[in-house]
């Protein structure tokens, strides 16, 4: 048999066994014993055959065999931002043995507005995608309007939270309670909190409680929120409490965040942040400049992330990477119609880390 004119059917014959026994060894591997699957791989490997036609398969099972995954920044912050290298990483795993792939249909931060109605109508058309996870994304999102249109089925997850779609996520008002209840515990009354974007269009700055209110991000609101209703039961006033936000989220930002709200307010003695990467700029800006964590500023992240628990960050650790195996399970069963589970809500807990410190210690 040449390697020209083998295929999936030749080569079931010259085994002995069926055409899905062999599909079976590339698309369905739980299904096969090891040795019988070594077998048929070792046998296509000696012909030259790769596997069945990609395209045939889905024309004849009208499945693209990938899961889209819609996040509305750069493709690069994908790989660097740890949290979503998590979530990624858990939706791989879901994944693993089915044959899918995964693919990222990256928005980008600044998509937003009339113009941008059509780029998101063509760019989520044009994926070659059973269904999609929406990863974190605003209210009201032109991007998540053009999934909902394609009729493919749809999990949403982190935000929005109240799409009416299947979700995965937590409950991040709640989640972020002990991060601030570790300030108060420690007597501190002069906190600020630094927060990443709060709505789909562009504010970096102090944010007024008008501006927090109508945040169409319903994460970092949350967040925000939760903390607020801490410190305003041990007696703070929220109004008193500096918010400070960034667009974009990553080291430059981050740093420049904590530039902003230390350098406007020197006498804050604890910062409390929605993401370990906002807390870890407050860290290399106090590093610079000659602040003492946690004896002179107290630092609280939120995420779990390894660099920031290799830092001793006290912080609330979420399952990044379960909640992208959720997501990516959650997907599977609904293509494959095995029922909707409407909202899956996943545990949190606070690491107590090194980062908080008595106030005035």
């Amino acid at each position: 048999m040449s390697k020209r004119s083998t295929t999936l059917a030749s080569l079931a014959a010259e085994l002995g066994v069926s055409p899905t026994t062999v599909s079976n060894a590339y698309n369905r591997p739980d299904q096969l014993a090891p040795a019988t699957r070594e077998r048929i791989l070792a046998a296509a490997a000696e012909h030259g055959y790769t596997g069945p036609d990609p395209t045939a398969r889905s024309l004849r099972t009208r499945r693209q065999g990938s899961l889209g995954v819609l996040l509305t920044e750069h493709l690069s912050y994908a790989f660097e931002d740890m949290a979503s290298v998590d979530f990624l990483a858990g939706m791989a795993e879901a994944s693993a043995g089915a044959s899918t792939t995964l693919t990222l249909i990256p928005a980008g931060p600044d998509t937003v507005g009339a113009p941008n109605d059509a780029h998101a109508a063509q760019l989520v058309g044009s994926a070659a995608v059973d269904g999609f996870v929406v990863y974190s994304v605003a209210a009201g999102d032109a991007y998540l309007d053009a999934v909902r249109r394609r009729g493919l089925p749809v999990v949403v997850c982190d935000q929005p939270t109240d799409s009416g779609l299947p979700f995965v996520g937590i409950d991040d008002r709640a989640a972020i309670a002990p991060a601030a209840q570790a300030l108060v515990d420690a007597s501190h009354t002069r906190i600020g909190i630094l927060t990443i974007r709060l709505h789909r269009e562009r504010l970096d700055g102090e944010v007024t409680a008008a501006q927090l209110a109508a945040a169409d991000m319903h994460v970092q609101r949350s967040r925000v929120l939760g903390a607020l209703d801490v410190f305003a039961q041990a007696g703070l006033d929220p109004a008193r409490i500096p918010v400070v936000t960034r667009h974009i989220n990553d080291p430059r930002t981050a740093y420049a965040a904590a530039e902003e709200l230390l350098t406007k307010y020197p006498d804050l003695t604890a910062v409390l942040c929605t993401t370990d990467s906002m807390a870890l700029g407050v860290m290399a800006y106090a590093r610079d400049h000659g602040i003492a964590v946690p004896e002179q500023l107290s630092v609280t992240g939120f995420d779990g992330i390894a660099p920031a628990l290799a830092l001793g960050l006290s912080t609330v650790v979420q399952p990044n990477k379960e909640k992208g195996a959720a997501a990516g399970r959650m997907l599977a069963g609904l293509i494959e119609g095995r029922g909707e589970v409407p909202r899956v809500l996943l545990e949190t807990t606070f690491h107590p880390g090194r980062t908080v410190a008595p106030a005035g210690a």
